[in-house]
């Protein structure tokens, strides 16, 4: 059998069985073994070597005693050697699959005409185009009656179903990727955890400012309808992370804030609307009307 497989076919076969086996067999999650576990490449690169240094033993072995035949005995091992590299069952499928006749039978099949004493062989199609060629066919039947006949589905048709189904794969990592979210994207949070993340970020960074309950002090009144710089979910998240107006307005808060405990505390900030505060600040600013709502709608600074 190793007469018959050379060992540059050997030697990656025999190594990609232990691969797979080592990957079959240890638990390295997501990431292939080799990569999560350091030790498992040095096997395997230990593997390799003692593959090629077998090899280069035998080979070694082979000389040596190729030395000591006669020269009879040596000439049938170099003979029998060379022939089983040859891999001729490749090249007697390869003819076959051809079609075409052999040298000896070419007299056979040489047309009258010749050109220049260049003379033409008749020789059929091979096998392998005339049956590609009948199955294209067959293929041709096949594609007509699905997508002209009963009308199935057409590329368009599918792009449109993968697009929806990307959609709402995207939704769901957004889910769980709240942090992605930027002034375009974000929308009002009404979960009790966020609601309570983002009183907790507004008590220790913006009571000094608005006070405890939204009345406003240094900065303006958050309870009100009048808002400087818009009042919808938005607004709030950009005047967050981008900060107030220039030279009096508050700090832009994005590099100390994520997006995501932006999107908190602006939807916290937004629970003040409708409420009474101790002593609330004058109304600064115009009245903010939601322009997709079909009334006005209280905003939020």
């Amino acid at each position: 059998m190793r007469n018959l497989v050379p060992s540059w076919i050997r030697v990656p076969v025999v190594f990609f069985i232990i691969f797979g086996a080592v990957e079959f067999f240890i638990d390295s999650g997501e990431k292939p073994a080799f990569i999560e576990y350091p030790a498992v490449l040095l096997f395997l690169l230990l593997v390799l070597l003692i593959l090629i240094a077998i090899e280069a033993i035998v080979g070694a072995l082979e000389n040596v005693m190729l030395q000591k035949l006669d020269e009879e005995a040596k000439a049938k091992f170099l003979a029998k050697k060379e022939s089983a590299y040859k891999f001729t069952w490749l090249k007697e499928t390869y003819t076959k699959l051809l079609g075409s006749k052999p040298i000896e039978e070419e007299g056979e099949i040489i047309l009258d005409h010749n050109y220049d004493g260049i003379k033409e062989l008749d020789n059929n199609l091979p096998p392998w185009w005339v049956y590609a060629f009948y199955i294209s066919i067959v293929f041709a039947f096949v594609y007509l009656a699905k997508y002209h006949v009963f009308n199935g589905d057409t590329q368009i048709d599918e792009f449109e179903t993968e697009l929806a189904e990307a959609k709402i794969a995207i939704e769901e990592y957004k889910k769980t990727a709240k942090n992605l979210v930027d002034a375009n994207t974000v929308t009002q949070l009404t979960e009790a955890g966020d609601l309570a993340a983002g009183k907790a970020i507004f008590q220790t960074n913006c009571v000094a400012c608005h006070m405890a309950d939204g009345g406003g002090g240094i900065g303006p009144n958050l309870t009100d309808k009048h808002w400087i710089l818009g009042g919808d979910i938005k607004s709030i998240f950009t005047t967050i992370s981008e900060g107030g107006r220039s030279g009096k307005g508050m700090i832009a808060w994005k590099t100390q804030l994520k997006p995501l405990e932006m999107a908190q505390v602006a939807s916290y900030v937004l629970t003040f609307q409708g409420t009474t505060p101790a002593n609330p600040k004058a109304a600064e600013g115009d009245v903010w009307v939601d322009e997709n709502a079909e009334t006005p709608t209280e905003a939020v600074e």
